[in-house]
């Protein structure tokens, strides 16, 4: 996966990178040449990423990048991480087949404070110098039309449509509206305003982080380089982790719940799951896949619950499985909602599906606080979902045992 051979001693710049650019690694010209860059810089790199909160909660695949952050500040670098409180009302539409949904400001503050705490097991918070965190709100919102007008004539709509999600829309006929056309810009001139020297993202934001460098040379700054990172691919083995896949294993699930997941990790994935989210080495991974699979759950699951809840954890797991039927492969049950009238309060959808032994206790359970929807608590008594489609697919838990995948 790395692009080329790396120094011995930047072995943790590469590992995991799919894409580096510009990259002349026999080049002198040090804005060609990261690698001399980063050895020559007299300075701390400025390290840039940018996330839009759109949605309140963090699964692995977007942790990839945060991981990387986390090695560069180890490297003695400063992470700044730019919370897209004004473009996330915007949406990115890298990707899109048509047009996000806008969020209000309460929306966008709500969902960047739960990022930041899904993110404190990953990203250095208290050695002083290596970690900013800005609001592009800041500068985005200080535009006047002048200014709007001056970043919207360093592209042409010819080139705007070449982005890929764009081009696709065009081509279906579908509508691309004009605010659009200024994400790229603003994400762009994101790193004019705080001097980023390289910025990260996943491999669809290399249009967007190409536009940042333009940006920086058009305003007399020293263009950035892009440092671009895979894609996870879910659990299902075929598609991008996304929760609306169910493919997913997010940051807030309890230490079982990722387990259970985890330890399901198709084979062709393990090598790739341990290279992008762990530090071992994968020269000492264990030649049986299941104890991959056990060891990559117990690595991870460590991350964000800790060693003792991650053995615990597992030694649960186990045991669910030999309550179950020995031949089963699946750790989580399944309830099918197809007998449930919706709209529905979520307390008779426990008690419906055998984790509680009434309406009464499915209340009582929700007031306890030991309830939990895709790891989240759950303590709205009257909590009520208006269609099956809201439910399809979540993990409903009560305590610490009792938990079934809504299908």
């Amino acid at each position: 996966m790395s692009p080329v051979i790396p120094s011995e001693n930047l072995v943790w710049l590469y590992r995991g990178t799919h894409e580096i650019f510009p990259h002349q690694p026999h080049s002198d010209n040090l804005e060609e040449n990261f690698e001399q860059y980063l050895k020559k810089c007299d300075h701390p790199l400025r390290v840039k990423l940018g996330i839009d909160p759109t949605d309140s909660n963090i699964h692995l695949g977007h942790s990839i990048p945060f991981r990387k952050l986390r090695a560069f500040q180890d490297a003695g670098h400063t992470a700044v991480v730019i919370i897209g409180d004004f473009t996330a009302q915007i949406g990115d539409p890298t990707g899109r087949s048509e047009v996000r949904k806008q969020l209000t400001p309460e929306q966008v503050q709500e969902n960047a404070k739960n990022y930041l705490e899904q993110l404190s097991p990953i990203l250095d918070f208290e050695t002083p110098g290596r970690l900013e965190i800005r609001y592009n709100s800041e500068w985005l919102k200080e535009l006047n039309l002048a200014k709007v007008q001056e970043l919207l004539a360093t592209m042409t709509v010819g080139q705007m449509l070449a982005k890929e999600g764009f081009a696709q829309r065009f081509k279906q006929e579908n509508p691309i509206f004009l605010h659009e056309f200024l994400y790229p810009l603003m994400q762009g001139y994101d790193s004019v305003m705080i001097d980023a020297d390289i910025e990260l993202g996943g491999t669809d934001q290399k249009f967007n982080i190409a536009v940042g460098r333009d940006l920086q040379r058009h305003f007399g700054k020293p263009p950035q380089f892009g440092l671009l990172l895979p894609i996870l691919i879910g659990t299902d083995g075929h598609k991008k982790m996304s929760k609306s896949l169910n493919n997913y294993v997010g940051l807030k699930e309890n230490a079982l719940l990722m387990y259970s997941k985890l330890e399901k990790t198709p084979d062709t994935l393990i090598r790739n799951y341990f290279e992008l989210l762990t530090q071992l080495s994968l020269d000492d991974l264990p030649e049986n896949p299941r104890d991959c699979q056990k060891q990559l759950g117990i690595e991870i699951v460590s991350q964000f619950h800790g060693r003792e809840a991650a053995l615990i954890a597992k030694k649960t797991a186990e045991e669910l499985v030999k309550k179950r039927n020995k031949t089963s492969k699946d750790i989580v049950a399944e309830y099918n909602l197809s007998g449930v009238e919706f709209p529905a309060k979520l307390f008779y959808v426990l008690n419906a599906s055998g984790l509680c032994s009434s309406s009464g206790e499915g209340r009582r359970q929700l007031q306890g606080g030991a309830v939990r929807l895709d790891g989240d608590r759950v303590t709205d008594v009257n909590l009520s979902f208006e269609t099956v489609e809201e439910l399809r697919g979540k993990v409903l838990q009560v305590g610490k045992t009792k938990f079934i995948r809504l299908v």
